[in-house]
């Protein structure tokens, strides 16, 4: 071959498409999600080519929902691939909920050619304005010679500050169009230093004063890169304290005294009341969109200190007196430097004893509990008692993800994935799926109900094709019963939550899982524990008995600990 034919060959290999795919490998990816179709189908050449990885889903949200399980895990932007009009517009649930939750994504989208993008064509479709309200970066590339530019700048403003969802539309003719322009190397994002010394000292100063202060973790003081210094805070300083359901992992076997649980959607936990007796909250790396602050800070008169990397939304309730924003381990670790233990007078020290056995008795089933079916607070303890530490575990949202949420102990960050910022249905088995590839060979448990179960099932295909040592649990009810017990408590009758059942074990055989049934709640330890040991996906059908649920929006804790604490102010 001589040179000219070489080098002809490399221009006509070079178009856009293949630009895309070097961009992606500038930024590390190692795995694409999505489904192919005619207006990207140029990138989707290109990546077999070149990698990185194409993971087929078998819809575009659950893809994009895998996407943001890697990039929850991993802080770097997952990536999703899909055509255009409805491939591109069935994201929206996925990057809603990435963005939402502080999750990097980067999603890229075909579109028609330029010349029909104002005409009544064929899935024509403005890609950038319909992802604009609900990403943090939406663009559509209009020249070939502007793709490494629209991707770099995605990967990175999905992955600063507050992460989220960043999205590039390529029309087909720009793909398709030959070009010499190069892809752009990706650069490293600026470190922040810690928080100002005059704001530290000033915190320190409140903490140490304080009678009851309390550490509130958010999701960004419980991600991998911050939990090791927000431990060694709470052990030295000695501080009570509570996570959001995005922080769980904070928490370790050592800090259990400290530790008094995990606060969200109904204001009636131990936690709750915890922060309702503080007179200094710090909150670490907190959103409001985990659980907001007019729940837990009603009468607005604690102090807060907002410790993170970006300032505080300010409203009624949320009005810190100090705000350290700077890198958050390093604004930490300065903090515990210099802070020393914090001692409670007798009052606080049996308001937190008092916590501490209210949380014991909540954790216990009832102990006149009678039915064949499982009662949900053993389904948390026999799934505690399955797994290891370091096992990832996905939670759907239903009555169920308020269960594993408020009991499921999780010992090491980000093994207890949540939606709490959406409450999205269907995330569990996506996400496991994106977890499978995050730590390959082991072991996944996703959890969902039977109702959010059937949102995203069909990935249980993907799963197979995978060979994904999936477990996936089923709290199965036939009903969407956290809507349901919500409906009581306002109406007293139910509306509109009512659906078939399904043969669980046979769907999951049909696709060639292993399926299986808890048949009595004495059978739930044995069938986990064969789940766990089988290969590939499993799900389990376990049929619980929600007749508690009632009881999770009761407000009867918060009305004896308040006639509690009247009793001892006399």
């Amino acid at each position: 071959m001589t040179k000219a034919t070489k080098e002809q060959k490399s221009l006509v290999k070079n178009r856009g498409a293949e630009l895309v795919v070097d961009c992606l490998a500038e930024q590390g990816v190692t795995h694409v999600f999505g489904i192919p179709g005619a207006k990207i189908d140029a990138v989707f050449d290109a990546l077999q080519d070149k990698g990185p990885e194409i993971i087929v889903a078998r819809h575009e949200q659950n893809a994009a929902f895998m996407a943001q399980a890697v990039g929850r895990l991993t802080g770097k932007p997952g990536v999703v691939l899909v055509t255009s009009g409805p491939g591109a517009s069935n994201l929206a649930t996925g990057l809603l909920t990435a963005n939402t939750e502080g999750d990097p994504v980067v999603a890229l989208a075909g579109n028609v050619i330029r010349a029909d993008r104002l005409k009544r064509t064929h899935q024509s479709l403005d890609n950038a304005a319909l992802f604009q309200p609900i990403t943090k970066y939406s663009v559509e590339v209009q020249d070939v010679k502007n793709i490494p530019e629209a991707v770099t700048n995605a990967f990175r403003i999905a992955s600063a500050g507050q992460a989220g969802a960043a999205f590039v539309s390529f029309p087909q003719d720009v793909v398709n169009e030959v070009t010499n322009t190069k892809s752009v190397r990706a650069v490293a994002a600026p470190k922040l230093g810690p928080a100002p010394d005059a704001a530290i000292s000033a915190a320190i100063a409140k903490i140490q004063t304080a009678k009851l202060p309390v550490v509130l973790v958010g999701m960004k003081g419980g991600r991998p890169e911050a939990i090791k210094a927000v431990r060694k805070l709470l052990k030295k300083v000695q501080l009570p304290f509570v996570e959001t359901y995005q922080a769980a992992g904070t928490l370790t076997r050592d800090l259990e005294d400290q530790y008094f649980g995990r606060i969200g959607l109904f204001r009636n936990q131990p936690g709750d009341l915890l922060i309702e007796q503080a007179d200094v909250v710090l909150t670490i790396g907190y959103d409001p969109i985990e659980y907001d602050p007019k729940f837990w800070n009603v009468n607005g008169d604690r102090t807060i200190i907002h410790l993170d990397e970006i300032l505080a939304d300010i409203d009624h309730a949320y009005q810190p007196e100090l705000e350290l924003i700077g890198d958050i381990p390093s604004t930490i670790n300065h903090i515990e430097h210099d802070a020393v233990k914090v001692d409670f007078a007798e009052r606080e020290q049996k308001i937190l004893s008092d916590l501490k056995q209210y949380m014991h008795e909540g954790e216990q089933v009832p102990a006149d509990w009678k039915s064949d079916r499982v009662h949900p607070l053993e389904i948390v303890k026999e799934l505690r008692n399955a797994v290891d530490d370091h096992v990832t575990v996905t939670c759907d949202i239903g009555s169920h993800a308020i269960w594993m949420s408020r009991y499921f102990r999780s010992y090491e960050p980000l093994t207890l994935m949540i939606s709490n910022g959406m409450q999205t249905l269907g995330v569990a088995l996506p996400w496991a799926i994106g977890a499978s590839l995050v730590k390959p060979g082991e072991k996944v448990v996703s959890v969902s109900g039977d109702g959010g179960f059937l949102f995203s099932a069909m990935e249980l295909e993907t799963a197979v094709r995978l060979k994904a040592p999936i477990v996936h649990i089923v709290w199965n009810d036939s009903t969407y019963d956290m809507v349901a017990f919500q409906q009581l408590k306002k109406y007293n009758r139910t509306s509109a939550v009512d659906f078939g059942n399904i043969d669980i074990v046979k769907y999951a055989e049909s696709f060639g899982a292993t399926g299986l049934r808890v048949e009595s709640p004495d059978q739930l330890a044995d069938v986990l524990r064969q789940g766990m040991n089988a290969e590939g996906p499993v799900i389990i059908d376990v049929p619980v008995d929600y007749s508690d649920n009632i009881n999770l929006a009761s407000d009867k804790l918060p009305k004896e600990f308040g006639e509690l604490m009247k009793t001892k102010a006399l």
